[in-house]
Order: C-alpha cells, then structure tokens, then sequence
C-alpha cells in the first residue's frame, strides 16, 4: 500500500510569521490556493484512493482544490500533532480543529470518521503518545485493503508522526514537509 501524505497549502496564520500563529481557523492565503492547485497537476488522485483530511480549514480547502470534490473522509486522528512532543509549549489557535457542528455547516453534508471517540475538544495535538498512537493505529487497522493509495492531508508535525509509527527512524523537524509537500511512503501492510 502506498501512502501519500500532503502537507497544507500556505495558511493565513503564516502571514507576519510568528505573530498569527493564533488566528482561529485560518484558511488558505491565495498563494496557498496557487501551491495546491499547482500540485494538483502532479498528484493525480484515482476514484480507488483513500483520502483522510485534517479537520482544519487550511486542510479541507487543500483537499477540495485537489480532488475538486467532498469525496473524502475528515478524520481527527489527522489533525494537528505538535512534533516533537513538548507539554510545555503553549497551543496554538491556528492548531484548534473544527467541530463537527461547524464542519457541516461549512462543507454540508461530508464524511467524518472518528470511531465514535471523544477527540473533539482538544484534537491529537498534545494528547500523550501512547494514546496517540493507539488512536493511529485504529485508524490504519481500519483502512480496508482494497485501497491501493492512501492519501493523507495533514500537517507537518502529524506527517511526521505518523512516519515515525509507520517505521521512519531518527525525523527531526528538519523532515518537515514544506507547503503543499508530498511524501510517499510503501509500507507492507504490517499493522493490520
């Protein structure tokens, strides 16, 4: 199984960086929407994909502007991961993850998968890792087989992450995706 993990377009909250990284919700500046849809050229994505999106908007808009459609699955257990982990660290505004409720208002009638858990208030970003790594791993153990590409919408410290889980040794930030970055990854299906 191949993974596609795709970071985010340019957010509004990396305008005037670090002075923003508190906005509420940023969406994609239009140099971000520019990023995407020149990636779209070059990620063509298949009716057989598997698409998981961040519920973010920054992550939403990235995956509309690539498949032109709501033909994906908003998940939580995408969301924003700091990397590395640092209880310390304050959180972000721009790191807070849509609600359900405001996730239908604004996209209508879309796919969420959460396996019915509460991760909704505070998201995967600062939740400990054995907890997120089980989180992840219910999510991998659910994709169904018959997908032979999974695309994963996400941001940089969850990328990197789910790397890290996925048997990637020694990351540092330094592996962060840029905007709209692609890494691919074939793995054998060894978590299922």
């Amino acid at each position: 199984m191949e993974f596609l993990f795709i970071r985010h377009g340019h957010g509004e909250h990396l305008n005037d960086y670090p002075n923003r990284l508190n906005t509420l919700h940023p969406s994609l500046t239009e140099y971000g929407e520019f990023q995407v849809t020149h990636l779209r050229d070059k990620v063509i994505i298949n009716p057989d994909d598997l698409m998981l999106v961040s519920p973010t908007k920054r992550t939403i808009e990235t995956a509309l502007i690539l498949h032109n459609s709501l033909d994906f699955i908003i998940s939580p257990f995408v969301g924003p991961r700091m990397f590395p982990q640092n209880q310390e660290s304050l959180f972000l505004s721009c790191d807070q993850i849509l609600s359900k409720t405001e996730i239908t208002n604004l996209y209508g009638d879309v796919k969420i998968l959460d396996f019915n858990l509460d991760c909704w208030k505070e998201g995967i970003n600062r939740i400990d890792q054995e907890v997120f790594e089980g989180y992840a791993k219910q999510l991998l153990d659910w994709i169904p087989e018959s997908y032979k590409r999974v695309l994963i919408i996400s941001h940089d410290g969850t990328i990197t992450n789910y790397r890290i889980l996925l048997g990637e040794k020694g990351l540092t930030r330094n592996d962060f995706l840029g905007e709209a970055g692609v890494y691919r990854m074939k793995i054998k299906p060894f978590y299922l």
